[in-house]
């Protein structure tokens, strides 16, 4: 069983705008993450997909540190790594009878949330579906919050999920 708390936001602030996606939301990305909130979040976006017969985009995006000077980039997750992220993301996806596909991207560290909505915006999802750990507010300010980055640079409606 799924429990979950669901918080969503929409650019506006107001919420989906049904006219806008025909009622329904069609296409739906979820970021992915070898955390146990993200395949939360999956299973809810491949049950919202499945419910509205909509298409599921997942994303995984491999960080890597801006190159000192004289080297390259460096990556802490290998691409077999983060393509194993993202086909156990996708096979999830799956096994809820949700029409998925996966990608992953690679960008710099503070830049994850951009990332995320970049794909988004040019998939042209409806929805993005993400997990949101459960941490304290002062965490979240000093060290920073990708969903919250999402929510303020998605030019699509967010859903967020907090695992119970």
């Amino acid at each position: 069983m799924l429990h979950a708390k669901v918080f969503a936001t929409s650019p506006s602030g107001s919420g989906p705008d049904p006219a806008r996606y025909g009622g329904s939301l069609r296409r739906i990305t979820v970021p992915a993450a070898g955390q146990p909130g993200s395949i939360t979040a999956v299973a809810l976006a491949a049950r919202l997909c499945t419910a509205g017969e909509g298409e599921l985009l997942v994303v995984h995006v491999r960080i890597y540190d801006p190159p000192v000077r004289g080297s390259g980039r460096f990556f802490p997750e290998t691409s077999e790594a983060a393509t194993s992220v993202l086909d156990n993301a996708v096979s999830r996806a799956w096994a809820f009878g949700a029409r998925a596909c996966g990608v992953v991207v690679d960008a710099p560290r503070r830049q994850t949330a951009a990332a995320i909505s970049r794909t988004a915006g040019g998939w042209n999802a409806d929805a993005i579906v993400l997990a949101r750990p459960a941490r304290p507010g002062i965490s979240r300010l000093m060290l920073g919050s990708v969903s919250d980055q999402i929510m303020r640079q998605a030019h699509c409606p967010v859903l967020v999920v907090r695992p119970a």
